[in-house]
């Protein structure tokens, strides 16, 4: 049953939507925005009826607030208000709402347009989803990369948490595939990047395909330190694997890893730490591979001997 969520500060409002929409969704109901808020956080919910004046934090700041968070910004918003002349109903839809709804409002209305956009909700990330898988590995594609990683990036430096930017990459492939031909080739690509997937599992986790047989993580919340130590975890599932190498470079498919660990400032630019974690890698490389080094912000490093 898909879920709804209405963020009203009247119960009575709240639970008169509640009773229209019952029959046909989960609906949970929040009295304040920080609530409500909170709660559309999960990312589970299908379509969120928004009420425009709350005392706490009114409907159209909390609407910024979805869209610009990672786990909120493509579920569909109607706002719900007795504001109903055009210049705020403008101002809604400007701001990202799907619909507008003027109280008091009709039961037949709510259910026609809550179908509607939970309809399109799900078409929508359907053919998102589609869109930024990578057709041979499963993973997100480069194109998925380059959205998430930038609205991660505004969230920690929102939220004031540390961001750790990973790049991995295959040791010796063109030798691996030099060897055993591409058709196998691409096998390990895609059994390298479900085992690293399969480490990366936390909501706030990314991790995708960057091109070729390299891949880029991104985690929220972890110490320099602790992101090292994990992707060290990572490094070891893929060696344990034990798929055969060619002989003369490696008895066994490898990856090397390379990172960055800072919190995000106003100031700071991704691009500046994604090529500090690319330096890492090539680090890792230098220094003889199957390795992880990590840096964080103040160039303190962590490599493996």
């Amino acid at each position: 049953m898909e879920k709804v969520l209405v963020i009203d500060d009247s119960l009575v409002q709240a639970e008169y939507l509640k009773l229209i929409l019952q029959d046909e969704y989960d609906v949970t109901v929040c009295q304040t925005g920080a609530d409500g808020f909170l709660q559309a956080m999960s990312g589970e919910y299908s379509l969120i009826f928004l009420d425009v004046v709350m005392p706490d934090i009114d409907g159209f700041m909390l609407l910024r607030k979805l869209q610009g968070t990672v786990q909120t910004k493509y579920t569909p918003v109607i706002l719900i208000t007795s504001l109903s002349d055009v210049q705020h109903e403008e101002k809604g839809l400007t701001l990202g709402a799907v619909d507008y709804i003027s109280k008091p409002f009709s039961p037949v209305i709510i259910k026609a347009r809550a179908n509607t956009h939970i309809k399109l909700h799900r078409y929508q990330m359907q053919f998102r989803q589609q869109a930024m898988v990578d057709e041979l590995t499963g993973v997100a594609n480069r194109r998925h990369y380059e959205d998430e990683s930038r609205a991660k990036w505004r969230e920690a430096v929102r939220l004031g948490l540390p961001f750790s930017l990973c790049m991995l990459d295959i040791d010796k492939f063109k030798v691996y595939n030099d060897t055993f031909g591409h058709p196998s080739g691409d096998k390990v690509i895609s059994t390298v990047a479900q085992t690293i997937s399969s480490h990366l599992q936390r909501a706030t986790d990314f991790f995708g395909r960057y091109g070729g047989e390299e891949f880029v993580a991104i985690l929220l919340g972890n110490d320099a330190e602790s992101a090292y130590r994990f992707f060290k975890t990572i490094r070891q599932a893929v060696e344990d694997l034990h798929l055969p190498h060619n002989p003369a470079v490696s008895e066994w498919v490898t990856v090397s890893v390379g990172g960055v660990t800072l919190v995000p400032k106003e100031s700071d630019l991704y691009d500046t730490y994604l090529k500090i974690a690319d330096i890492m890698l090539y680090d890792a490389k230098r220094f003889g591979r199957n390795m992880v080094v990590w840096s964080d912000a103040n160039k303190e490093q962590w490599r493996e001997k």
